[in-house]
């Protein structure tokens, strides 16, 4: 492995791989992502509220915080750069209570998601925010899963090919954004 391009991961072993993933290793993800945002994350918890079934499984799932923009021609996707991830706080500890192992975005989280990570042994990844018409190189393919009307917010299925990722917090409470 050559250290300075990251650690080769593959999103089905996510599940496994996430325990042993400290903050502020570099990590180029292959393999199926989610999109959710705002929107999407309050249609989510309506269904679970209601006993209905989800969109995509949760268990073992990683969701990125992005909605990606229409695609321009040779490319599966526009600009998919991610959202602020704090805007998701109030909903990723149910989530990752469900099974949810990683979550992708950027910026510091909260207290309440930070030992939801650590309790479900998941990660937090952050991508480079500000670059999102870069990243768009990195997806090989995208299919609208779940709420089309939403646009660019919809639930979106997302073919990484060696996204670029640091990690933001880890299972065992490292953490990116906490001042020594």
């Amino acid at each position: 492995m050559n250290k300075t391009a990251g650690i080769r991961l593959d999103a089905g072993d996510l599940k496994e791989a996430a325990p042993s993933l400290k903050a502020g290793e570099r990590v180029l993800l292959s393999g199926w992502v989610y999109t959710a945002r705002d929107a999407a994350h309050k249609r989510l918890f309506s269904m679970l509220d209601n006993g209905e079934p989800l969109p995509f499984p949760l268990d073992g799932a990683a969701v990125y915080y992005a909605g990606p923009t229409k695609a321009p021609p040779g490319l599966p996707v526009g600009s998919c750069g991610p959202t602020t991830s704090s805007r998701m706080d109030r909903f990723a500890p149910r989530l990752l209570d469900l099974g949810l192992t990683a979550m992708i975005g950027k910026g510091g989280r909260s207290p309440e998601v930070l030992e939801a990570i650590c309790r479900n042994r998941a990660v937090y990844l952050c991508a480079l925010g500000g670059a999102g018409a870069l990243a768009c190189r990195c997806i090989a393919s995208c299919e609208t899963v779940a709420f089309p009307e939403l646009g660019c917010e919809s639930i979106k299925r997302l073919e990484f090919r060696e996204f670029p990722l640091i990690v933001g917090a880890d299972s065992s409470g490292g953490n990116l954004f906490m001042r020594k």
